[in-house]
């Protein structure tokens, strides 16, 4: 599957018809539970991620929140 990850394309050959969105990120191996997603202009809510169909030349925006502090 051809998809745009943060404005580049990507090619994911083990997504196939009937991927999710939580496939997606299974697949690009990020930790769940410090990411926001928008998928095709729309933000997309956690616990929607494995009902959400993904298909082919969708487009993500993917932030991933690091944690930090002040030294």
């Amino acid at each position: 599957m051809n998809l745009v990850i943060n404005g580049q394309p990507r090619r994911f050959p083990q997504l196939t018809a009937g991927a999710t969105l939580q496939d997606l990120l299974a697949a690009l191996a990020l930790k769940a539970d410090r990411m926001a997603v928008e998928h095709n202009g729309a933000i997309v809510s956690r616990p929607a991620w494995p009902a959400t169909a993904i298909a082919e030349d969708d487009k993500f925006e993917i932030v991933h929140f690091v944690g930090g502090g002040f030294a």
